[in-house]
C-alpha cells in the first residue's frame, strides 16, 4: 500500500472528472461533500436489468467510472470547490486476471478479491492510496508491490505528477 499525493490537484481532478483516464475502473463507492453529502454504492442492483440486457451490454457487478463520472462531475462543478470527496475504484475482473497472470507471483485472478485505488480529496489536498485484497491469507507482499508499481506507472503514463507519502 502506498499513498501518492497529487502535485497538481486541478490537473488531477480534470483527468478524473472530465477526461477518460480512469473510465475503465469499476466504482466501489463515491462520497462527495458539497452543500450536501452525496453517497453512491457502485454495485449494480440485481433485477434492474434483464438478463438479456446484462449480457448484451456486458453489465457486471459494478458500475464503471465511465458511467458515473458525468453524474459525479455535475455534483462538483461550479464556483465553489467541494469540501471533500472519496472515490474507491477497483480494477475490473478481466484486467485483474491479466494483471495476476503477468505478475509472476503464482496468484491467479480468481484468488484476488480486488485491486483498489482510493482517491481522497480534503482540505485542498488529494491523495491516492493503493490497496489489495486477497481471498486467502499470505505474508507475501509481491502482488501488493506490483500493484503499487502498476499504479505509479499508470500515473506516469498519463503525466499525472505525484509524490509518494508515508502512511500512518
Amino acid at each position: 500500500m502506498i499513498a501518492l499525493k497529487a502535485e497538481d490537484v486541478k490537473s488531477f481532478t480534470s483527468r478524473l472528472f472530465i477526461k477518460e483516464d480512469f473510465d475503465s475502473f469499476w466504482v466501489r463507492e463515491v462520497n462527495i461533500v458539497t452543500y450536501n453529502s452525496f453517497t453512491m454504492d457502485g454495485h449494480i442492483r440485481s433485477g434492474y436489468y434483464t438478463e438479456e440486457e446484462r449480457e448484451e451490454q456486458r453489465i457486471g457487478e459494478f458500475s464503471s467510472w465511465r458511467q458515473l463520472r458525468p453524474f459525479c462531475f455535475s455534483l462538483i462543478k461550479g464556483k465553489k470547490l467541494p469540501e471533500s470527496f472519496k472515490i474507491v475504484l477497483q480494477l475490473p475482473a478481466g484486467q485483474t486476471e491479466r494483471f495476476a497472470s503477468k505478475s509472476g507471483t503464482g496468484i491467479s485472478g480468481d484468488q484476488i478479491q480486488g485491486l483498489y485505488l482510493n482517491i481522497r480529496y480534503e482540505e485542498g489536498e488529494l491523495y491516492c492510496i493503493t490497496g489489495t485484497a486477497l481471498k486467502f491469507f499470505t505474508l507475501d507482499k509481491a502482488l501488493e508491490v506490483q500493484w503499487d508499481e502498476s499504479v505509479r506507472e499508470f500515473f506516469r503514463s498519463r503525466q499525472i505528477p505525484c509524490t509518494q507519502e508515508g502512511i500512518n
